[in-house]
């Protein structure tokens, strides 16, 4: 095995240390996830690992030389402690002054907006620092952070960066949908550090006369609102295209058409309008170029990597600094100064360097999809494109060029296409097509676009240069929106396992090693690995096959009900859900990941009377308007009320007529009517499940079958 992965005669984890330094800082992370080790106990190891490792350098040479294998386990240790220290200090929670520990209902708080109010389709979100808590009349300096949803309305004035605001509202524990396959919001701000939002109107806060602003960020964002103000003049009246061309070079997402979006995601060709590695590496191939050509510059390897380094940290920030740019930065410049200092197997060095960093800096980015995609594309085509690439050769040199871009599309898609699959549920067939005229012609509307922020000033060739951008734009969202209705355009509704995806990984690994090296044993392993897989999979159809489920949805708003047999599936609820981009983010994913395909009017199983339905042996009534029952002495026996739509009923009223196993408030009620209910079922000492506070209900297994009233 060692002979496989030895590069010019020497292994390449001797040429790339941090290779060996990354998997135990990883490992360490994620030890620290699931042990939760205190400060304490976390720093007496690494002083005894120190301590250890010192000792050992008094040793005799000749016994040092017998447990330098011991040696290089203790610094393995040490990088795993690390590791767990660096997720401990991020973590919020674990600093005495989190304003979590001190926090209570009826607490004003005073907050600092730290970062331009976001516009969204009913609410105006900003995320806040917290300063200060107020108890009982008394201040206390704490930290932490909250997301904040301003109403919109006239009355509202909503604050900008680094205005103080007082709020006298209670927070919100962040919560989950519930929703099966749903997005993990929850853990997603978590990682950010935010467990509480609040949504106030114009009573629920003050607006300061101070400020809070951090110099260095201000200009962030002015710069931000300057590039975008540019942009909205040049490309006036064209919305679609210049959602795509503040997409392209800042990352600025909020004025995207969603269906443009998923039309870009189907054909394979997203990452062209998000931030991300390709951006920075143009940028980098651009000013290298360019500073190839200064006689001074070239001369001097030092003076090249400063003016590069440079060059790409100054366009991350005035982009506005967002995380994916930045993270991209941090891997370039690892790479840049690779390239300054050495060749060979430095470039696995540099890109091991640049997450080594990442993670130490902020540990969360390794469950975040940007990160993964970035460096796994990356060592993608390092390790794949070259042998790729020498598989066919072309004297024509124009296909010469076509087929050493196909073998860089194909060579990042070897290694992400699992990691996509997992997050995404789909792989687009059309792929290499679309990065091959994408990419270039993309690469053309950013270099226009930096020029044209150059030179702004000018009027005319402002003009002429945002009529040549919106002319590319069109051209791109064109060509993209008719490879997305071509028929089979995108293989989509692939649900995958976390398993799944490791064996996925497993596999590409052997089957390159028994490729590039024609190891039997790669073979072999890679075919025992692919078996699994598909026995895995054949045993989740299998399990989803004879499933039978009741899911009520939370859905804020909306009444929405899926009845299960198999892979097949009766909806009961508002049509808008089934009609809006309600249905992506909710009940798209829930059906992905349960295998649901086929949407029938008629459910074997299922037998409905009005909003009254039997299904697997299990009754459910639906109540979603002002209906009079009349009381009946021999009680209709029902398992689940589902109550919805803030309908005017009165719970001793359904009492009279029902025996319930267990009443269901269901996401399209108001928080006040839920209060309410719950009230009255406490009083009563009945069984209730609120979906918006406990995520949407899954009726499953024997919960079907063992109805008490059968």
């Amino acid at each position: 095995m060692q002979e496989m992965m030895r590069s010019f005669g020497v292994p390449v984890w001797k040429k790339a240390p941090f290779l060996r330094f990354l998997p135990p800082l990883i490992s360490g992370i994620l030890i620290q996830l699931q042990l939760h080790f205190q400060l304490p106990e976390l720093l007496i190891a690494v002083v005894g690992f120190v301590i250890a490792y010192v000792a050992g350098g008094f040793l005799p040479l000749s016994l040092q030389f017998k447990l330098n294998v011991l040696q290089g386990f203790v610094i393995n240790l040490l990088l795993v402690t690390t590791g767990a220290i660096v997720i401990y200090n991020q973590d919020i929670r674990n600093q005495a002054n989190w304003a979590g520990h001190f926090y209570t209902i009826q607490d004003k708080l005073t907050v600092t907006i730290n970062e331009e109010p976001i516009e969204k389709l009913q609410t105006i979100k900003a995320e806040g620092s917290i300063e200060n808590i107020v108890h009982n009349g008394k201040q206390i300096k704490c930290t932490g952070k909250i997301l904040i949803y301003f109403a919109k309305d006239s009355s509202v004035l909503v604050p900008s960066y680094g205005q103080i605001i007082v709020i006298n509202k209670n927070l919100q524990a962040v919560r989950n949908s519930g929703n099966p396959g749903s997005f993990d919001y929850k853990r997603y701000l978590a990682y950010k550090n935010i467990y509480h939002q609040v949504y106030l109107r114009s009573a629920d806060y003050t607006l300061l006369r101070a400020e809070n602003i951090d110099p260095f960020r201000h200009f962030i964002f002015n710069a931000r609102k300057n590039i975008l103000g540019i942009l909205k003049t040049r490309l006036h009246g064209h919305e679609r295209e210049l959602s795509i061309a503040e997409a392209l070079l800042i990352g600025y997402t909020e004025d995207l058409d969603r269906n443009l979006v998923q039309a870009y995601s189907n054909t394979g060709v997203v990452h062209i309008i998000a931030i991300s590695g390709l951006h920075l590496g143009l940028i980098y191939v651009m000013i290298s170029w360019i500073f190839q050509k200064i006689p001074l510059i070239r001369r001097s390897q030092v003076a090249r990597v400063i003016f590069i380094l440079s060059c790409l940290w100054m366009f991350s920030f005035i982009t506005g600094g967002s995380a994916s740019v930045l993270r991209s930065a941090v891997m370039f410049s690892c790479i840049v100064i690779g390239k300054g200092i050495g060749k060979g197997a430095i470039i696995y060095n540099s890109l091991a360097a640049s997450a080594f960093i990442l993670l130490c800096y902020n540990p969360y980015f390794l469950w975040d999809a940007g990160f993964q995609l970035s460096y796994l594309a990356v060592f993608g085509i390092v390790i794949f494109q070259r042998p790729l690439y020498h598989l066919f050769y072309a004297k024509n040199k124009l296909i010469r060029q076509l087929w050493q871009l196909s073998s860089v599309s194909i060579a990042a898609q070897i290694f992400t296409f699992p990691v996509c699959l997992y997050y995404f549920h789909q792989f687009p067939n059309t792929f290499l097509f679309t990065n091959i005229m994408m990419v270039p012609l993309s690469s053309l509307i950013l270099f226009a676009e930096i020029i044209l922020i150059g030179l702004a000033w000018m009027p005319f060739i402002a003009g002429l240069l945002g009529t040549c951008i919106y002319g590319m734009v069109w051209l791109m969202n064109n060509i993209i929106l008719w490879f997305n209705q071509l028929p089979y355009a995108v293989y989509s509704n692939i649900s995958i396992t976390p398993v799944s995806t490791l064996l996925l990984y497993v596999i590409i690994i052997l089957i390159a090693l028994w490729l590039f090296y024609k190891s039997k044993t790669a073979l072999i392993l890679s075919l025992s690995c692919s078996s699994i897989f598909f026995a895995t999979r054949a045993f989740e159809y299998w399990k989803s096959n004879t499933a039978r489920k009741i899911i009520i949805y939370n859905i804020p708003q909306h009444v929405a009900i899926d009845f299960i047999a198999g892979n097949s599936f009766r909806f009961i609820g508002d049509t808008v859900v089934s009609n809006s981009l309600l249905y992506n983010f909710h009940l798209k994913p829930a059906r992905i990941s349960l295998y649901l395909d086929k949407d029938m009017e008629s459910l074997p199983g299922l037998v409905q009377q009005n909003k009254f339905f039997k299904f697997a042996g299990t009754s459910l009534l639906l109540i979603d308007s002002q209906v009079t029952y009349v009381p009946l002495h021999n009680k209709i026996m029902v398992d689940y009320i589902v109550l919805s739509k803030n309908s005017n009923i009165s719970v001793k009223g359904l009492l009279e007529t029902f025996l319930c196993k267990q009443f269901i408030l269901d996401g399209s009620n108001s928080l006040w009517k839920i209060v309410k209910w719950k009230k009255d079922f406490e009083q009563l000492h009945l069984p209730f499940y609120s979906v918006p506070e406990q995520g949407a209900l899954i009726i499953a297994g024997s919960d079907l079958s063992n109805s008490p009233y059968e």
